[in-house]
Order: C-alpha cells, then structure tokens, then sequence
C-alpha cells in the first residue's frame, strides 16, 4: 500500500515538472498593474497631455479639481491669448496686511533672484551685466513697463512662463506665487507699500 502512494506522488510530481517545463506556454498571464510591469518612456520634456491615449494610466498628477492642503483655489485661466488678456484684471486675493513679507522675500530670491536679481533690476547672476550664461538681458522689475504690468498678469506669467522664463506652478504653491508678487508690487512702490504704511501708522496712533 505504502509503495502505491509513493508511486503516485512520484507521478503526480513528474507531471507538475513537466507542466512547469512547458515551453510553449509564453504568456505571463494578467499584469494586476501594467504600468508598473511594463512602463512606457517618454521624451524628457514632452507633452504628458494625452497618456492615457498612449495607454498610460498613471500620471502621478493629482485628481483634477483637487486643492493641496493650505493652498489657495487653482488659477483659471487658460494658457493662451485669451487667458493671458483676461489675467489683468485678476487682483491679488490675499491681504497685504497679514502677508508675511519676509518669507515673500526669500521665495523670490531662492526663485527670480538668479534671473531678475535681489535688487530686482534684471542682473541677476546668471545674466551679470552680459558676462554670465544667459543669452539675454532678463526684466527688470522696477522698469515702468513692469510697474504698469497687473498683478494678475505678473501672476499669468510666473504660472505658465513668458518668453525665456518657464513655469514656477511646480515650485511655488498658488499662495506662494501671490506671495511673490505681493513682494513685487510692494518693491515697485505698490499696492503693498500704501497697505503696509497704512497699517503701520495705525499702529503707531493706537500706541499713542
């Protein structure tokens, strides 16, 4: 009886080995998830606008609509003529009173300072009066042309590039692109300077 069993378990492993061996067996089977089994490559820089026409799935963008955490509602306007003419008559959303200017201060130079300069006068280092690496002179942010810029086109600008510069919506958060521009304005002699006098002198009459 015991050499029965053991003869049918040596059957039954051949026919598991055999199974195994079958070489004309090619397909692996259903992936559970494809894009992470066979992921497709891209050009660095290409458009990522139809993947889902190329059978990319995942985008690693977040669900359309959604808002991060502490951030401010998205930007409407489109990327084009139409959204850039519409972009001067959006006004700044945030309260130039409860701006914390310095921390304005640092995200411009950590981001515009290189190009535009601390002094915001387009000499930045990578243009260094026409001895650095960019091949030309960037904006200076306290020409009149620049001062007569709306803050809502500024922010159309920084939020989709213009001309040479690129896009800062992946660096800056919505609230922090504002930010930035508030800071803009105020060294411009803006809006942000009468608010921020205006503040400080009600201050110093209510000490009084």
């Amino acid at each position: 009886m015991m050499k029965k069993f053991w003869i049918i378990i040596g059957c039954l492993t051949m026919i598991a080995v055999l199974a195994g061996c079958d070489k004309t067996r090619r397909s692996p089977g259903r992936a559970s998830m494809p894009d992470m089994s066979y992921s497709r490559a891209y050009e660095t820089y290409s458009s990522t606008e139809n993947l889902k026409e190329n059978g990319i799935n995942y985008t690693a963008r977040p669900v359309e609509g959604t808002i991060a955490r502490g951030d401010m509602a998205s930007y409407e306007n489109k990327n084009d003529s139409t959204g850039y003419a519409r972009s001067a008559v959006v006004k700044n959303p945030l309260d130039f009173s409860t701006i914390d200017m310095k921390e304005a201060e640092r995200l411009y130079l950590v981001n515009c300072a290189i190009c535009h300069g601390s002094k915001l006068d387009g000499n930045g280092p990578l243009w260094n009066g026409g001895d650095g690496p960019y091949p030309a002179a960037p904006k200076n942010l306290l020409a009149d042309d620049m001062k007569a810029m709306t803050e809502g086109t500024m922010f159309h600008s920084l939020t989709y590039g213009k001309n040479l510069m690129g896009s800062y919506a992946s660096q800056l958060s919505t609230l922090q692109r504002w930010e930035v521009i508030a800071y803009i304005k105020m060294k411009q002699g803006g809006t942000a300077t009468t608010t921020t006098t205006v503040v400080a002198d009600t201050t110093a009459a209510a000490i009084k």
